[in-house]
């Protein structure tokens, strides 16, 4: 897939990957399902970078009134974001990169409403240093679950949801 393991922790189940780590933490997250009647098992989001935080606010104001099922708002330190289900109730993220390094997974509620300056000032208070991911077992389990046990259907489901936002919103993965 041309990504990285950029963080992971192994007792939650998640794995971070990103296509240029080094510009951005993370493209793609893998997680374990949290109940067993979940329907994406293996894909825990495919997430959009926009330009600002204006842009993540206007986003979160335009699902809201699309009636998009809206799963949170967050800051994670390195990036704020609001969280959504598409048409085939694929989580997406759509996210605004802070400049602090944040080791992950992490996420604070955060409001929408607040001004820029609030936003990334409260980001910058989950400021630490920034882990690097052990790539050996989680390359596997990666690989295997997506990959390997479901041949293309995870990939299928990612490029579906990617041309959705795509069209949908202009925004491309």
């Amino acid at each position: 897939m041309g990504t990285q393991i950029t963080d992971e922790n192994l007792e939650r189940g998640i794995c971070f990957l990103s296509a240029d780590p080094e510009a951005e933490h993370h493209e793609l997250a893998l997680a374990q399902a949290k109940e067993p009647a979940q329907k994406t098992h293996n894909v825990q989001q495919v997430s959009f970078k926009v330009q600002s935080l204006d842009d993540v606010r206007a986003f979160y104001h335009r699902l809201q009134q699309e009636g998009m099922r809206i799963d949170r708002t967050v800051t994670h330190g390195i990036a704020c974001s609001v969280y959504f289900y598409d048409p085939e109730d694929n989580r997406v993220e759509l996210y605004y990169t802070t400049p602090y390094q944040v080791r992950q997974p992490l996420g604070q509620a955060i409001d929408l409403e607040q001004s820029n300056a609030e936003l990334l000032a409260f980001a910058q208070l989950l400021r630490s240093d920034h882990g690097t991911a052990t790539r050996g077992a989680v390359a596997c389990w990666v690989r295997g679950r997506l990959l390997t046990t479901h041949g293309d259907w995870g990939l299928s489901r990612l490029h579906r949801s990617w041309d959705w936002i795509g069209s949908t919103y202009g925004v491309q993965p």
